[in-house]
């Protein structure tokens, strides 16, 4: 027990109620059985919403004035196609890729439903001035009098009100459909809508094309201006400079070529200049290199033809030579003859070998003579070109502007001269593919549609009151209530008992009411981590739920089992256990908690082996200031010594003090509900008061539950079917 040391109570066990989840509300997610039997309760209240619904809209349907819808259907292209086609006119209304299709089909939607057409389709039909119009809209005709400009607007709203625009997905066919009370009239405004549409395009383009001539004359006529001020500039300099035009003919536009002949021998002078210079720098390579190392192994001497054909008859002469000597001594003929003839071919290797360093010498020094006199008359020609440039620079400026100002003009004339011809001949990119016809058959009200749309509306308005009236309500029906509305584990369902007495039926073992509290027994030896609780504390939210009943069963049926129970009747205001067992009450729980005796003077034995019950003794003028003292908490301490379990019997939560604070010395709170009581937030409130207090709740049990309420079906889905089948093996006994 809690009490009987300076710790907290079993930490296991307030771990226990930290765990337990404190809302009321469900705990799962879409739970389907628990809407079945929500709907059973409320099947009256369903019944007439969802009936009241579509008689609503069956009502209003037949109030309302039957409309006509007629439509039109146009396609819009892209661009329209002109009769004069240029191949180099940019249409500024060609549509490049699908994004900028949509885009543009979208602004022609939004055209439509403009102000400016509705301003036309009105003055078209003479729509102000027409009361068969404002009767077929059901709208007051403007009085005499009215200011044209309200009539124009209060004329183009009804229009816009009743226009509807359709354009499909991935088409060019947009429907336009008008509504009103006048089949004629909405076939007519829908046909206007279709025309006028065309016609706005149509004059949208040729305004925009008069706009365009009128800028390009205006451009023309400076650009001509220009051309003419530039060319006579032009000429008058070239006079003055005394400069002749000789430009290249295949030189590009706006490019400046040769433009006399000094510059041309100067071009030309230049080139050859540059080709002996490169012809001097390879002479005056080959000359270094022949001059670099021995003069028979430059290269100029090795390729050269005669000397490779003198050095072949040296290697046969060599050879001829050394097989002799190898034969015969020095001063012999033959061996002398051959020697006489390799020194003579040596010589003429030699002398052949200084023709070429000569010849290479020769054309090194002819190189650098032309290039010298080449690069003396680019020297000389340089300064009259330079003196020539001076002037041209300015000359190209000026025929650079007059080729300029020619290319604007040519141009400025060509679109000019294109307008002219295309202005106001350009095909319309609308059609009217369908026209509207005068509808034969009202669109709305659509008697169908409504009375659907009542229904769902009378189903959706049943659901939310349902639903408004589940959430308001926190009665218990269902055992799976507690879980979900209370937030506690369901420790055990007790069924209505038949008779009237529940006790009579207790005492039978096979009854259902003693198999339920069997069932309840069983939750309560494992309902902590460490088993039975040692102090165990029973209440409900109100009176006569059914909690002493339980109090005496629970402490029965665990005396039964071999444990020595004690069962305290701890309600001092309105107590009952001291009738079970035929007892005065002259004393009991008031008596300790007014003196000092020992407990084991009011404990009264019962016809069950090891039960044992405390009265509540004398009604005290205020329990709640008894229960309040530091007496309680020592009788419970004194009676855990000598019992194995402790049952406390506790008065109702609400309007009283006293099982809140008999909680917190209890190591277990059972919370006793009653099945389909009525109430209104009041389980709820007694649990705050309860959990205030944070004591160790473990678990409610549903008392006088009838499963026939819930229906055959419904019952055997959830198991409860076993109390049906008590009941009628009861009902066969009888009969």
């Amino acid at each position: 027990m809690n009490s009987m040391t300076s710790e907290p109570r079993f930490s296991h066990l307030d771990d226990l109620a930290d765990d337990q989840p404190q809302g009321g509300g469900r705990v799962g997610a879409f739970d389907f059985r628990y809407i079945v039997a929500a709907v059973r309760a409320n099947l009256v209240m369903i019944g007439a919403l969802i009936g009241a619904a579509p008689a609503l809209a069956l009502v209003i349907t037949l109030l309302q004035t039957p409309r006509y819808t007629a439509s039109s259907s146009i396609q819009i292209n892209n661009q329209g196609r002109a009769i004069l086609k240029n191949d180099d006119e940019d249409n500024s209304e060609e549509v490049a890729n699908a994004s900028d299709t949509e885009r543009f089909l979208k602004t022609q939607t939004d055209v439509l439903k403009s102000r400016g057409l509705a301003q036309r389709v009105a003055q078209k039909l003479k729509l102000s001035s027409n009361p068969r119009f404002f009767a077929a809209q059901e709208a007051r005709e403007p009085a005499a009098g009215t200011g044209e400009t309200v009539v124009r607007d209060k004329v183009t709203t009804l229009l816009l009100n009743s226009l509807t625009v359709n354009l499909p997905r991935d088409s060019r066919i947009v429907k336009i459909g008008f509504e009103s009370a006048d089949p004629a009239m909405s076939a007519d405004i829908a046909n206007a809508y279709a025309s006028e549409f065309i016609q706005a395009n149509l004059k949208r383009k040729f305004d925009s094309s008069s706009y365009a001539r009128d800028f390009v004359s205006g451009q023309l006529a400076e650009a001509k201006q220009r051309l003419e001020e530039s060319e006579r500039a032009l000429n008058t300099y070239a006079r003055s400079a005394g400069l002749i035009n000789m430009r290249d003919p295949a030189a590009k536009e706006g490019s400046q070529g040769s433009s006399s002949v000094t510059t041309s021998s100067l071009l030309q002078i230049n080139t050859a200049a540059n080709e002996a210079k490169a012809k001097r720098i390879a002479a005056e390579g080959r000359w270094k290199a022949i001059n670099s190392g021995p003069l028979l192994a430059a290269t100029e001497v090795t390729q050269n033809a005669a000397m490779g054909s003198l050095l072949g008859q040296k290697a046969t002469i060599e050879s001829a030579y050394e097989e002799e000597r190898s034969r015969h001594m020095d001063d012999y003929p033959t061996v002398k003859s051959k020697k006489q003839q390799l020194a003579a071919i040596e010589r003429q290797i030699q002398l052949t070998a200084n023709n070429i360093r000569n010849a290479v010498r020769a054309e090194y020094t002819a190189a650098l003579d032309a290039e010298r006199q080449l690069s003396g008359q680019v020297e000389s020609l340089k300064g009259a070109t330079l003196s020539e440039q001076d002037r041209n620079v300015r000359y190209g400026l000026l025929s650079r502007e007059v080729d300029t100002n020619r290319q604007v003009y040519d141009g400025l004339l060509q679109r000019f001269k294109e307008l002219n011809a295309s202005a106001g001949i350009t095909i319309s990119n609308v059609s009217i593919i369908d026209t509207a016809e005068v509808p034969l058959k009202p669109t709305s009200p659509n008697m169908l549609k409504n009375m659907i749309i009542g229904l769902v509306v009378g189903i959706m308005v049943a659901a939310f009151a349902v639903f408004l009236k589940d959430q308001f309500d926190d009665s218990i029906r269902l055992p799976e209530d507690i879980e979900y509305k209370l937030g506690m584990p369901l420790l055990g369902v007790v069924p209505h008992a038949r008779k009237s007495d529940p006790d009579t039926e207790m005492a039978d073992p096979k009854s259902a009411i003693a198999e339920a509290y069997n069932s309840l027994r069983g939750s309560l030896l494992y309902s902590t981590p460490d088993g039975l609780p040692r102090v165990m504390m029973i209440t409900s939210a109100q009176p006569s739920e059914g909690k002493t009943t339980t109090s005496f069963s629970i402490a029965k049926s665990l005396a039964r089992m071999g444990k020595k129970v004690v069962l305290i009747d701890a309600d001092m205001r309105r107590p009952s256990l001291h009738r079970r067992i035929d007892s005065d009450n002259e004393k009991g729980l008031s008596t300790l908690l007014t003196t000092h005796e020992r407990a084991n003077l009011v404990i009264n034995p019962t016809d069950t082996a090891n039960l044992s019950l405390i009265t509540s003794g004398p009604i005290p003028p205020s329990p709640t200031e008894l229960l309040s003292g530091g007496r309680l908490e020592e009788i419970l301490q004194e009676l855990s010594a000598i019992f194995d379990v402790v049952v406390v019997d506790c008065p109702p939560i609400l309007g009283l003090a006293d099982a809140p604070m008999i909680s917190a010395l209890a190591d277990g709170v059972v919370f006793v509900v009653e099945a389909d009581r009525s109430r209104h937030g009041s389980l709820k409130a007694a649990l705050r008061r309860l959990r205030a207090m944070r004591p160790v709740l473990l678990g409610g049990v549903l008392t006088k539950f009838d499963p026939l309420k819930t229906g055959n079906r419904y019952t055997s889905y959830y198991g409860y079917e076993y109390y049906q089948y008590q009941y009628r093996y009861g009902d066969d006994l009888k009969s």
